[in-house]
């Protein structure tokens, strides 16, 4: 593709115009939305307001006042829409590694003797929650081949894999697990904001996702799990905090679970960072899901093509792939600190992984085809093998 094609395709792109709610810094072409958003302009208004006016001036009174109090109802509505789920069955709480503890522990809780699973090329975290939960509950775990579904089994399962970015088949997935008496905990994190969800069109009735990656939320942003209304009214969950409580102003001695989801809460919510998410999310109002897919398909073709053409390897997907590419090399470390030191933005995945995420509200056409030229000069100058570029920060 040429410069020219890129800037036609912009022309003609519907979500160009929202590239002007985000502050990005000049000279940078950000090519890891997929691991931190950028900050929208809203998003830091909203901080602003939150620490200057709701909380400087307004104090406790905010809970009310501002609406302190049912912002993770408020945020979750917004998620909903993004993942195909009723509005009161998300809510906006903890982490990632906690959401997936609380929803594992109450499926394990209500049917003893069930075995944890999780694939052996899971994301970390999936994995390590699941093997402290094994150690609490003497629930066996296993590491399975991703799509496996063994019988009467507790999985956590992504929907976009972390490295290759492939796209799980939500629906066969749930309609073998339905066969087998299993349940599965999706982990939406690599996908929401990326690709089209519909959990409720596909039978997934638990998942949680972080608010940080392509819903720009900030640095540990809180996260959000989803709970089907039917399936939360059976379970307990552990962490039985006040805010998941049907009445908590009560301050009743006796934990009685809200309606839900809102039970999955927990302890007080983090305010601030959850202001910055919920302005964020108001990006995707009115947005066409699948034309979000779309891009983000077309943005990391047009950078695999790039890829390609510098001799680098990339990492097959076949079928339908999420917002982020990566290519296989055995410097490939060093190749993203090249990339990064011309002003392109990409992360690096043990053990030979070059990432690059393609987030479609903020990336143009124009940008990713400079991005690519700038990867070919790089491959083709070496510039990637001065030693400055081989030294490893514990961030990679």
């Amino acid at each position: 593709m040429t410069r020219a094609e890129a800037e036609a395709l912009d022309r003609a792109d519907p979500l160009a115009d929202l590239r002007s709610a985000f502050d990005l810094p000049e000279g940078v072409i950000y090519l890891d939305g997929n691991s931190l958003g950028p900050p929208t302009k809203a998003a830091l208004a909203r901080l602003r307001q939150g620490a200057e006016e709701e909380w400087a001036k307004g104090l406790i009174r905010s809970w009310n006042d501002a609406g302190w109090i049912d912002l993770p109802h408020r945020a979750g509505a917004k998620i909903a829409r993004l993942i195909g789920a009723q509005s009161g069955d998300v809510v906006v709480c903890d982490s990632v590694s906690v959401n997936l503890f609380k929803i594992a522990a109450a499926l394990l809780a209500r049917k003893p003797g069930r075995a944890l699973c999780v694939a052996a090329d899971e994301f970390p975290t999936d994995q390590y929650v699941l093997e402290g939960l094994s150690r609490l509950t003497g629930a066996p775990l296993l590491r399975i081949v991703a799509g496996e579904v063994p019988e009467a089994a507790v999985i956590v399962r992504s929907l976009v894999h972390y490295k290759t970015a492939a796209v799980a088949d939500m629906a066969e997935a749930e309609r073998a697990a339905a066969e087998r008496g299993a349940d599965i905990i999706w982990d939406l994190s690599h996908a929401t904001g990326a690709v089209a969800i519909d959990v409720s069109a596909n039978g997934a009735r638990f998942a949680a996702g972080c608010g940080y990656k392509y819903l720009n939320g900030g640095p540990g942003a809180p996260a959000f799990l989803y709970v089907r209304r039917d399936a939360a009214e059976r379970l307990r969950q552990p962490i039985s905090g006040w805010m998941g409580a049907q009445a908590p102003f009560d301050f009743s001695s006796a934990y009685e679970p809200a309606d839900g989801a809102a039970r999955f809460a927990a302890g007080t919510p983090p305010i601030l960072s959850l202001s910055a998410l919920d302005a964020s999310l108001d990006l995707f109002d009115g947005v066409d899901l699948d034309a979000l897919e779309a891009k983000a398909r077309a943005l990391g073709d047009l950078f695999l093509a790039a890829g390609a053409a510098a001799g680098l390897q990339p990492v097959a997907v076949a079928g339908r792939r999420g917002g982020h590419v990566a290519f296989r090399h055995a410097d490939a470390y060093a190749i993203v600190q090249a990339m990064i030191a011309q002003g392109v933005i990409g992360d690096f995945r043990a053990p030979d992984l070059a990432r690059f995420g393609f987030s479609p509200l903020y990336l143009s056409y124009a940008d990713v085809w400079r991005a690519g030229e700038i990867l070919n000069v790089v491959m083709a100058r070496e510039t990637w093998r001065e030693p400055a570029f081989a030294r490893r920060s514990r961030v990679t």
